[in-house]
């Protein structure tokens, strides 16, 4: 029988993605084929939205990263405790999320 060892994947970063950017916006939208996420910063008492970064995938690759955030939030409470949403703006499940 064949066994095929793992594959190693190799990450590299260039300096100016290696230092990466705050954000505390997320605007998610989707057809069927793709989902584009944007991914940005609100100042407070400025009206508008700076988008560093935008991400699209596939369907499947969406869920794949929901499942990886979800497993990376249980990891993360087990050790700090849990993470608080109270006072945090609701999202509607009908519309997509800003």
């Amino acid at each position: 029988m064949d066994q095929q060892q793992p594959q190693t994947i190799r990450i590299t970063l260039d300096d100016a993605v290696a230092q990466g950017e705050y954000i505390n916006f997320a605007n998610i939208i989707h057809s069927p084929s793709e989902f584009v996420i944007d991914l940005g910063r609100i100042v407070p008492g400025r009206p508008d939205v700076k988008i560093y970064s935008r991400v699209i995938m596939t369907p499947l690759h969406a869920k794949q990263l929901l499942e990886a955030l979800a497993h990376n939030i249980s990891l993360y409470e087990q050790k700090f405790g849990e993470i608080r949403v109270e006072g945090a703006p609701a999202f509607s499940s009908t519309e997509p999320s800003n």
